[in-house]
């Protein structure tokens, strides 16, 4: 397998030589992946994989309007470049005017790092969980999971010379603990597997396992909830994924404002809450530029290259910016704005312990799952909780409750909050496999809406 930069030289030069394009941009991405498994409290399967995925962008410009033709492979042999850049040129010639068209960016100079291998990772990198986890698979409690560190370099590279390159980290460590028929679930994510708190995880499992040794049936309801870190992650993801500008202008989101525009500048809650995004957040890092194979109304192709900002989706509890590339700005007359690969957002003082220990009577919602949306007008979702819902009263645990369906709109929820503690990294765990990198206070929802008894378990 030649290099991604080899592949990039050769993919452009052949668009030069065919001809039939104004514009190529060339995406290579690299991934090498390790995995590791484990289930009865015994290491299962273990593993490790490498892939690329190239993409060839044609650009055919024909006076004000562009056309686009992307075409990718998953084939490693450089016999197959020159194909490849034939079907995305032939692709462009009859593709429809693209709506997001924009002009070139500008070149410049390649990254120090453009020619250096590209960085692998293996199973010997789980090496301190898999020790932990030997201690715990003596205990009482069995145990299930998986453990996964992936790293992803791409190269972006444009006919007018730009370059960029940045390889991703991304890690994640899940375990499942049961006992006598209740379940509950630990999560966290890691870029490099360095003091992962495995024993931790552990005895937070033991802890909620030994809080289902009561058992409280409840019917569905209104119930002051306080939600950790994980499961609010699971809600604000969402809601990021659908704060694209145009369809907020178009009317078609929950962000599009009564009687036309945007929410834009409106208030949603009083308490001091940013939701942002950020390359550079620390320990969150994430590639600092666009790198797309298609256009969404979130990201567009010819953007490919573009640096990402911090953005503040909401700013003090104020709805403060929507996505828009490049094309959708100048037709709205608004920023640009691009999102990051991670999420974050401010909180308060308070523990989780402090808040529950004010709790006079409520659920702690620790896991979120098989999330899916109902009513776009509103952002409303439904779900259910798994692995462990528990009853709070007089400010401690007193047992395990059943699972449930709930109905709720991560606007309303913020909307509603009372009070936000502690923001902390956290892996999500609907969303974990596609947003890894999140930070998130927990919130105290005084009527969480629990619309249905669920049988799961």
């Amino acid at each position: 397998m030649i290099g991604a930069q080899q592949v990039i030289d050769v993919a452009l030069a052949e668009a030069r030589r065919q001809g039939r394009a104004d514009e190529t941009i060339v995406v290579v991405n690299d991934r090498v992946d390790a995995s590791l498994r484990w289930a009865n409290n015994t290491m299962t399967t273990n593993g490790e994989s490498t892939s690329r995925t190239t993409t060839v962008i044609s650009i055919v410009r024909q006076g004000q309007d562009a056309h686009v033709g992307s075409v990718r492979t998953s084939a490693v042999d450089p016999a197959a470049i020159s194909d490849l850049v034939t079907a995305s040129q032939r692709a462009a010639a009859t593709a429809p005017a693209a709506r997001d068209s924009a002009p070139p960016l500008p070149g410049g100079d390649a990254p120090p790092d453009w020619d250096h291998p590209t960085p692998v990772t293996g199973t010997e990198i789980f090496g301190g969980v898999a020790g932990a986890l030997a201690q715990g698979f003596r205990g009482r409690d069995t145990l299930f999971g998986y453990a996964r560190h992936a790293l992803e370099t791409t190269f972006v590279a444009t006919s007018s010379g730009l370059r960029r390159r940045f390889t991703q980290p991304t890690g994640s460590v899940e375990i499942n603990g049961k006992r006598d028929g209740a379940s509950a679930w630990s999560g966290v994510s890691t870029p490099d597997f360095v003091d992962v708190p495995t024993d931790r995880m552990l005895d937070e499992l033991a802890t909620r396992l030994s809080w289902a040794n009561r058992t409280v049936e409840l019917p569905a309801g209104r119930y002051e909830t306080i939600m950790p870190p994980s499961t609010v992650a699971d809600m604000m993801i969402y809601l990021a994924w659908t704060m694209g500008g145009r369809g907020a202008q178009e009317g078609r989101s929950a962000l599009s404002a009564p009687g036309g525009g945007t929410r834009v500048g409106e208030k949603l809650t009083s308490l001091p809450l940013t939701l942002y995004s950020d390359p550079g957040a620390t320990g969150l890092e994430c590639s600092p530029f666009v790198a797309t194979t298609s256009s969404s109304e979130r990201a567009s192709v010819f953007d490919n290259g573009l640096a990402i900002e911090r953005v503040d989706w909401i700013r003090d509890g104020v709805v403060n910016a929507l996505a828009y590339p490049r094309a959708a700005a100048a037709e709205f007359g608004a920023p640009v704005a691009v999102g990051a690969d991670n999420l974050l957002m401010t909180g308060g003082t308070a523990s989780l312990d402090d808040m529950v220990a004010a709790t006079e009577r409520g659920l702690l919602l620790t896991t979120l799952w098989y999330i899916r949306e109902v009513d776009p007008a509103v952002l409303l979702l439904t779900g259910l909780t798994r692995d462990g819902v528990y009853l709070i009263e007089d400010g401690r645990i007193t047992g395990a409750v059943n699972n449930f369906r709930f109905n709720e709109s991560p606007l309303d929820l913020l909307r509603r909050a009372t009070e936000a503690g502690v923001s902390e990294v956290t892996l999500p765990r609907e969303w974990g496999d596609w947003a890894t990198r999140a930070k998130m206070p927990t919130l105290r929802i005084p009527d969480f809406a629990m619309s249905s008894v669920s049988q799961a378990q």
